[in-house]
């Protein structure tokens, strides 16, 4: 289906709004994920915070990106490039964090993470925000044609994904006291970490 211009610049309009939805969740989610797990002790919560941050960094490339095809300007391209170099080395460096302090954690030099109900909740509630936001993203995605749209909305779901790792050590600390589940599931998160770290490079290449 062809769309009018005053149709298509609306879609974008409607995909921009659920990008700042996400980045405004993304900024209390950080800081709470953040605070939280530093009180606790938790390195996962600590690595989802600090993915949040990522995220953020992700959602601010696509608003550029839609920008750019609203308003049909150019000179976006060097800057978007720029961005996803920084954006990879971000999660090559969290990757490192979260293997040290996980590792730390683990061999008893830092304290044992306590339980934290709070970063369960907060793990849920994302979850099930970040499917709303990729059902709307995709179906916008189609509608205009935007691989940049669909590809965020998919990286974001699979982020949330993968945060269930960190639900399961959070669980199982709070069920059952294992407080070395929660630094356990964070290391399970840095395969995909570097895996995302590979791919912002490779793109940034292209």
């Amino acid at each position: 289906m062809t769309l009018t211009t005053t149709e298509r610049n609306s879609a974008i309009k409607q995909a921009m709004i659920l990008v700042w939805i996400g980045e405004l969740w993304n900024v209390f989610e950080a800081v709470l994920a953040l605070g939280t797990g530093f009180q606790s002790g938790s390195v996962a919560l600590i690595a989802f915070g600090s993915k949040s941050v990522i995220e953020l960094f992700l959602g601010g490339i696509l608003i550029w990106q839609l920008r750019k095809e609203w308003n049909l300007s150019n000179g976006e391209k060097v800057s978007e490039h720029t961005a996803l170099r920084y954006l990879g080395w971000a999660f090559f460096v969290l990757a490192v964090y979260v293997t040290v302090q996980s590792s730390a954690t683990i061999a008893g030099w830092l304290r044992e993470p306590e339980t934290s109900l709070v970063g369960i909740f907060l793990v849920i509630a994302s979850a099930v925000l970040m499917t709303i936001l990729y059902v709307a993203k995709t179906r916008i995605a189609k509608k205009i044609g935007s691989k940049s749209l669909q590809k965020e909305a998919v990286a974001t779901l699979a982020c949330d994904l993968q945060d269930m790792t960190v639900l399961v050590g959070l669980g199982f600390n709070a069920l059952l006291g294992w407080w070395w589940a929660d630094p356990v599931s964070a290391l399970l998160l840095v395969p995909f970490l570097i895996r995302e770290g590979r791919e912002a490079l490779e793109e940034a290449r292209e």
